[in-house]
């Protein structure tokens, strides 16, 4: 999509005009512009020079969007001068209407003095009248300019209603000054007072100076649906310090380039995406991911620009400049969805691109009736101008692109990026949501869950010897065992450490592979420093039951074990020690701690939860169930999850949710594909929304927030579309016999300048939304302490939770049974705190723990 600034626009008329002006270029396949932002997305192949001269033709300005972001930076700044220029352009206005009011209607009507010289003088007033309605009407020549224009080019906008309006009252009320010195050269003294009452000078200064604090406030409320943009924007660091034949030396940001190194002190901003070489710091990425908390970071570890180092000191190596980096795509990300429309924007444009000559033609026919009817010429041009300048497309214009601003720099700031406003819109209409299990609703790399030694064997003893075979192999499920005991500190070469240590450092000889089966080494002690195993010098053997059943007996316990964390989804792995099985250990693909809790929430939505997965139907069940999703496919391979999504669109709108290079097609078929940000470039490419924080509770959080924009843009029209349907009648004179309502220009301008603000106001309130729902949890515990004894709170302590796989499965099992509100399991801490209703018994708590193979041993 190729961006453009759009100049000259003053409603959603000249919002439609230029659309329709582009979308006739040879070559255009679409184009969306913004009144919000002033800018305009095309796609095709047309040439920037015929677009521009389209919208030229049309009568407005274009120029290609900056690229670079301290070109956006200063675009940004750009935005902003429309505030100072109006503000002082409604100063001036003030000062010289707050004059003619006073001579207009303080001294006419209410007797206010003036000079002798000049009180008894009628013309003398309405000439002075004329000349600072004329003043008044110089100052704000932009609405006089930018109406006629439209008129000109056969697309009347909001500025030319207001233009009408103005010149309407000036142009009658300059009549009537003639018809008063007509009066005078005949001495009719009484019909000179009685046109001085016909006189709308300061209708027509007073409708400019309306409408302007309507632009005004306008135009502030509208900044601050672009603040979380113009945050993004400023984000951007605009220097580098490089290490250069060993000199740090400091350099403008577009002099860096990939593979170059540079220095992050703390303090300092990171200026591009990069690599950690050296050294470790504390980096805040709150910026990009919406996580307050700094994350840690070692050689090895990937940075990002515009993150802070909060301390400590590291080299780098570039990996992303410039356009490439994580801060320059979500820029890009916010920015395209700014550009482009909802699909709920098009009732509003349709009717946008009619109202003005439909408004005219109104006004029109008003003055005519009233005419008609017998009325004065003067009360029905009132009449009619009140039509004009009550009349508001801007609030049409406006009802959906804040809301759609606002909503994505919401989600921007919490790490959500919509990448259109069509993807924002429709997030929150998807019937079915289906997760890819592996780096989805699971870490994405196994993990050890369970231990079980044999009789007379200890834990320590099979875990030393599991390590010391396991870490001489690359298997994926070796590494979940040298993880575990390197990320323990296990693997410390410090001797001091080992002199405490339960495991001796040992290693293994005469190694061997056996693919698809297992391991086998002798075991050799080389620890100095503790006893010497009783297993030195033995054939230890690693792998699945069938090698091992060779090499060992399984016992009878351990074999109904390992059935069960089979059925479980659980690996097992068997150790042994020349013919003695030393113990299993069940490795599985652990799930995200947050993965129930955000299917729980999509499931509360209405929404139905799909799993697909390419594991075996029993591994693929087991996950399912300890997640809670409503049905699991099994056994699906990467283009068969393209198939599956294509028969789930036939029961509802799906959302796909992936990280994986497999996942693309599957989400470029879905509704809506939702990626998660640390998965691989192909999938956050094929995506719709971007899941910056690698959260699945995001997902809820993006339905949510989806939701509550459509709400709010729901408001905005019915407000829009309300105002004018009323306030068109009333302002015609339609109510006056029925009801006595009448409404004069001056109170319809003031209607018009609040509308569009009401409106932008409206949907700011969209900031104050919480789109992860903790309002819900307060309100519920407060209902706790009211209801005082109707419920309770009491603290499990359980034996056996070795990690958060074991905290999931006790929390679901607690939260399944009836009465139980929430559970809060800790594996480190070894509780389970539960809040339910007093019907619920120890006993039944108990039973639903020990049915997960954990031991209860004590409630309080």
């Amino acid at each position: 999509m190729k961006q453009y600034y759009v100049t000259g626009m003053s409603c959603a008329a000249c919002q439609a005009r230029v659309e329709k002006a582009v979308s006739k270029v040879p070559g255009v396949e679409s184009c969306s512009v913004s009144l919000l932002t002033n800018s305009m997305g095309v796609e095709g192949s047309a040439s920037p020079e015929d677009i521009i001269k389209a919208v030229s033709d049309a009568g407005y300005g274009a120029a290609p969007k900056a690229q670079s972001i301290s070109e956006l930076n200063n675009k940004g700044i750009q935005l902003e001068d429309e505030v100072p220029l109006l503000k002082r352009r409604l100063i001036a206005s003030l000062l010289f209407l707050v004059i003619l009011m006073y001579i207009s209607m303080g001294h006419t009507m209410w007797n206010w003095p003036l000079p002798d010289s000049l009180a008894k003088n009628h013309i003398g007033i309405g000439l002075i009248q004329m000349v600072l309605s004329g003043i008044v009407m110089v100052i704000n020549q932009k609405f006089f300019t930018s109406g006629f224009k439209g008129l000109i080019h056969r697309a009347p906008n909001m500025d030319t209603l207001v233009a009408l309006g103005s010149f309407a009252s000036f142009g009658w009320s300059i009549y009537v000054l003639f018809a008063m010195t007509d009066a005078v050269t005949k001495g009719n003294h009484s019909l000179v007072m009685s046109h001085m009452h016909n006189l709308y000078f300061e209708s027509a200064a007073m409708i400019l100076t309306l409408i302007t604090v309507g632009k005004l406030l306008e135009a502030r409320a509208k900044g601050k649906t672009t603040d979380a943009l113009k945050s993004l924007m400023k984000l951007a660091p605009e220097t580098a310090t490089l290490l250069r034949d060993g000199r740090e030396v400091l350099v403008p940001i577009s002099e860096v380039g990939v593979d170059d190194i540079f220095v992050v002190k703390s303090g300092d901003n990171i200026p591009v995406d990069g690599v950690v070489v050296e050294g470790t710091g504390a980096v805040n990425e709150s910026a990009l991911t919406g996580e307050s908390v700094a994350v840690d970071k070692v050689a090895g570890d990937r940075v990002s620009a515009a993150t802070v180092n909060e301390s400590g000191y590291m080299t780098c190596r570039a990996t992303r400049v410039g356009e490439d980096t994580t801060l320059s795509k979500i820029i890009k990300m916010v920015s395209d969805a700014a550009a482009t429309k909802a699909p709920i924007a098009k009732i509003a444009d349709k009717v946008s691109g009619v109202f003005v000559p439909v408004v005219i033609g109104i006004a029109l026919i008003t003055l005519i009736i009233w005419l008609l009817v017998g009325q004065t010429p003067g009360y029905a041009l009132a009449r009619a101008i009140a039509v004009l300048v009550i009349s508001c497309p801007c609030a049409l214009g406006l009802a959906t692109p804040v809301a759609i601003m606002v909503g994505n720099g919401v989600g921007a700031k919490n790490g959500i990026l919509f990448k259109t406003a069509v993807s924002l819109e429709e997030t929150g209409r998807v019937d079915i949501v289906a997760l890819d299990k592996t780096g989805t609703i699971t870490m994405g790399e196994p993990r050890i869950t369970d231990v079980l030694p044999s009789r007379g064997v200890d834990v320590r003893e099979l875990i030393e010897a599991a390590y010391a075979l396991e870490k001489k192999s690359e298997h994926p499920l070796a590494k979940a065992i040298i993880t575990a005991v390197e990320e323990d500190g296990l693997a410390s070469s410090d001797e001091d450490f080992y002199k405490n240590l339960p495991l001796k450092r040992i290693t293994v000889e005469d190694f061997k592979v056996y693919p698809g089966n297992g391991l086998i080494g002798k075991l050799k002690d080389d620890s100095a420093y503790a006893n010497q195993s009783r297993f030195n010098g033995y054939v230890i053997a690693g792998g699945n039951a069938q090698f091992i059943s060779d090499k060992a007996e399984v016992e009878g316990d351990l074999k109904v074990a390992a059935e069960k964390l089979a059925e479980e989804g659980k690996t097992c792995l068997y150790f042994s020690a020349d013919n003695r099985l030393l113990g299993i250990i069940a490795v599985a693909d652990v799930m995200k701690d947050d993965s129930p809790k955000a299917i729980k929430e999509l499931k509360d939505m209405g929404i139905e939860v799909v799993m697909l997965t390419g594991d075996n139907e029993r591994t693929a069940k087991a996950i399912g169930r300890e997640a809670g999703v409503d049905r699991v496919i099994a056994g699906v391979l990467p283009d068969g999850k393209e198939e599956v999504i294509k028969e789930l669109q036939q029961k509802g709108k799906v959302a796909m949710v992936g990280d994986g290079i497999n996942d693309a097609p599957a989400l470029t078929r879905a509704d809506m594909g939702i990626a998660i940000g640390a998965g691989a470039d192909v999938a956050v490419d094929a995506a719709d929304v971007v899941l910056m924080n690698s959260k699945l509770t995001d997902v809820s959080a993006a339905v949510r927030l989806s939701r509550a924009t459509l709400k709010n843009i729901h408001q905005n029209l019915f407000w829009a579309f309300f105002y004018n349907v009323i306030g068109i009648p009333l302002a015609a004179g339609a109510l006056i016999k029925p009801f006595g309502l009448e409404l004069s220009p001056m109170f319809g301008a003031a209607a018009m300048s609040l509308s569009s603000f009401f409106v932008v106001t409206n949907a700011l309130r969209l900031n104050l939304f919480n789109i992860y729902g903790n309002s819900v949890e307060k309100k519920q515990d407060k209902k706790i302490e009211k209801d005082g004894g109707s419920k309770m709170t009491k603290t499990m302590t359980i034996e056996g939770m070795m990690c958060g796989h074991c905290e999931a499965a006790v929390k679901q099992a607690l939260e399944a049974l009836e009465g139980v509100e929430t559970a809060e399991v800790s594996h480190e801490k070894g509780t389970a705190v539960v809040t339910a209703e007093e019907t619920v018994t120890d006993e039944v708590l108990r039973k639903a723990v020990e049915d997960k193979e954990y031991k209860v041993l004590g409630i309080e």
